[in-house]
């Protein structure tokens, strides 16, 4: 399967249902809005606005409803979310996480209450321009993808994390059964039929792309640009990136446990090898062999290989352990569901209210 862009052959329709009137008239398949738009909110007061105002002036066919989960943020994002529930011209649904518990986390608890037929997933940064959502929700929909993922020309990220993108691409070329090649990028968007599934996962190290990736292999990709940050600084740190790599290499395969097991083989016949040469040189030489500092040599890169086994045992053993005890995936301390119809037209013929 390739993945440059296709042409879309079909003329896009235009939207057969205004989004205030998406409650209703349900879609074929009983999704009650075409398109839903989840969001993660992690310092995102100063942007979130203006993402959803410029969400709101778009018109998706069957309708766009956005899902804010505010993943425990720091700042004034909780207001700022509340104050846009009560406001928005669109349905908009708002959920607050108990505490921060990581950008997949969020964007889990944030499927499970999305709606539609289609959903895309989106940074609070304003890095993906949300009129880019139409092309990438036409083109999974008119093609008839699963999931349809985004890459870019230009990343405006720093350099280090343009860096640990790269890294984090290249091992899940090698961790996942993925395309090889295609970028795993969180601006993508899913049928209803990936997100009930993935939806059903509950282990408290969610990686979202890994869970696609166990769903379908119907699976696309288009450019779409890509703006510097609008505010602020980005909010992955070098240990958040750490720990993605780690869910990536712990929870989706077993390909650490088969490399220990390598490292394990590689050194026990480098240890017989050693005890051979070790022989050789006690029978053909004369005295007491020498090799004292070959010996230490080989006794640390030993003791080294054995503890960085037991490092990658600790680490599954620890994640199924935590998993058993029941470790929250997200604890939800807040759900402000959409407004009725007849609300949202109110406040869009009375801003003032």
């Amino acid at each position: 399967m390739g993945f440059e862009d296709r042409r879309l052959s079909q003329a896009l329709p235009e939207p057969a249902l205004p989004e205030l009137a998406v409650a209703e008239a349900a879609l074929p398949g009983g999704y009650p809005v075409g398109l839903s738009v989840v969001v993660p909110v992690y310092r995102g007061a100063a942007t979130v606005g203006r993402l959803v105002e410029a969400l709101s002036a778009l018109r998706p066919e069957g309708g766009l409803e956005v899902v804010l989960v505010n993943d425990g943020s720091p700042d004034n994002s909780g207001e700022v979310c509340r104050a846009l529930a009560a406001t928005a011209t669109i349905p908009l649904t708002y959920i607050e996480h108990a505490r921060n518990f990581g950008e997949h986390n969020a964007v889990m608890t944030g499927l499970r209450h999305a709606r539609g037929a289609y959903v895309i997933t989106m940074d609070d940064d304003l890095q993906n321009p949300p009129e880019e959502v139409l092309k990438l929700y036409d083109h999974a929909r008119l093609g008839g993808w699963d999931v349809v993922y985004t890459r870019y020309a230009e990343k405006k990220h720093e350099g280090w994390r343009n860096l640990g993108s790269r890294f984090a691409n290249r091992v899940a070329d090698m961790l996942l059964d993925k395309p090889r090649g295609l970028y795993l990028s969180s601006f993508r968007c899913m049928s209803a039929l990936v997100v009930a599934e993935i939806a059903r996962y509950r282990g408290p190290y969610p990686y979202v792309d890994g869970l696609i990736m166990q769903v379908t292999q119907r699976i696309d990709s288009i450019e779409v640009m890509h703006l510097a940050r609008a505010e602020g600084r980005s909010n992955y740190t070098l240990k958040r990136l750490v720990l993605l790599w780690m869910n990536l290499a712990t929870n989706f395969s077993i390909l650490p446990l088969r490399l220990a097991i390598l490292a394990g083989v590689a050194m026990g016949l480098l240890g017989l090898l050693g005890a051979v040469a070790v022989v050789i040189e006690a029978l053909v030489g004369s005295g007491t062999p020498s090799g004292w500092a070959s010996s230490m040599t080989t006794t640390l890169l030993l003791a080294g290989v054995q503890f960085l086994i037991l490092g990658v045992l600790g680490e599954y053993v620890g994640r199924a352990f935590l998993s058993a005890n029941g470790k929250p995936q997200g604890v939800v301390r807040e759900v402000l569901p959409p407004r009725a119809p007849a609300e949202a037209r109110l406040v869009q013929e009375d801003p003032a209210q």
